[in-house]
């Protein structure tokens, strides 16, 4: 098939450190190529795929030095380079949440997009009304909620190549490992909380951003005073297998409904079990007691710790292979092409003038 994969432009793909989306679209696209597809990625120029690469920006937005930059503008001018494209391709998979939707009405049957994000926000439900061609993928059926009468066509849980991280059979370490980004709804707080009352130590690889640099200056970095608790700085894929696969357990203790959890399923890979909240997507990921544990606050996560100790690596990467491998994801995504390009088209409605 001939297929267009359409990123966020904020990361490079796949990215160098801390990112999600831009990370799943690599991995993606690697693998739709592995299966014989003709795939193009429209993205920044430090883009690495064997897909064609058509590179819409010079270079992904937070590697760019530049000090002002118009993100808006940077995505309007992607999403026109693919409009110009468009007949060549017979499915365009977007990932970037809505912008596109007014710009590829008319031909929305061939398009999917991937929700990536959060759907409980002012204003999104009343947009995929009013767009409601446009076929959507979420990566946990939780993540719905909000939207449980949007065009979903199924849930595709994210992936990943199995030899990207090392399986490591002791988490031999003696510390909890946090990773991700430091902001209030990842839970940063519970984690020190819970590793302080553990008497276990703490290490903490995780993106600072701007928006989150007062909360980590006046709220977060007090708390990082003693021997036990280690910030490490931000890390990419070079760095998870050692820092994740010696950790006695990977903490998860979100504050909000997380999508999905890219972190919990890394960990995974490496044999680490996690400890997560009961929020948003966590009980779709973690297989209880056999790829990690499920608590409801920060007491039992710390009474979860000596578990997470002595469960068995080798069952917790097997869940890994199992359900999140990224031929599974590659796979599950064809099959949804395939359907849009057997589909009938269907005319855009004329909008009603009164």
């Amino acid at each position: 098939m001939r297929i267009a994969q359409i990123p966020p432009l904020y990361e490079a793909v796949p990215p160098r450190l801390y990112g999600g989306t831009e990370r799943i679209v690599g991995h993606l696209t690697e693998a739709l190529v592995a299966l014989g597809h003709d795939v193009t990625l429209f993205a920044a120029a430090d883009a690495r795929t064997h897909a064609t690469l058509v590179p819409v920006r010079d270079q992904s937005i937070r590697l760019d030095p530049a000090p002002l930059k118009a993100d808006m503008a940077a995505h309007l001018h992607q999403l026109a380079v693919v409009r110009e494209h468009a007949a060549e391709f017979d499915v365009m998979h977007f990932h970037g949440e809505l912008l596109h939707l007014p710009m590829f009405e008319d031909i929305a049957e061939r398009t999917l997009t991937t929700q990536h994000g959060r759907l409980d926000l002012t204003d999104l439900r009343g947009a995929y009304r009013r767009w409601s061609r446009y076929p959507l993928v979420s990566i946990s059926d939780n993540q719905r909620a909000p939207m449980p009468d949007a065009n979903w066509l199924a849930t595709v849980p994210h992936g990943l190549p199995p030899d990207l991280y090392a399986f490591v059979p002791r988490g031999s370490g003696g510390y909890l490992a946090f990773l991700g980004r430091i902001s209030p709804e990842k839970g940063i707080e519970s984690a020190i909380a819970i590793a302080k009352a553990g008497g276990v130590p703490l290490k903490i690889a995780a993106k600072i951003d701007e928006t989150n640099a007062v909360y980590y200056r006046e709220v977060i970095h007090p708390l990082l005073q003693g021997p036990d608790i280690e910030y490490v700085g931000e890390i990419g894929d070079a760095d998870k297998s050692e820092f994740l696969g010696n950790a006695i357990a990977l903490l998860f203790p979100i504050d909000w409904p997380e999508p999905f959890g890219l972190v919990m399923i890394e960990g995974m890979a490496c044999g680490t079990p996690a400890i997560a909240f009961d929020r948003g997507s966590v009980p779709e990921v973690i297989e209880e007691s056999v790829s990690g544990l499920i608590v409801s606050d920060a007491a039992a996560a710390v009474a979860a710790v000596p578990i997470a100790a002595s469960m068995d690596r080798r069952r917790v990467r097997q869940a890994f292979e199992r359900r999140f491998t990224v031929m599974t994801m590659a796979k599950n995504y064809v099959a949804l092409y395939e359907g849009l390009a057997k589909a009938p088209s269907v005319a855009a409605p004329l909008l009603e003038t009164a």
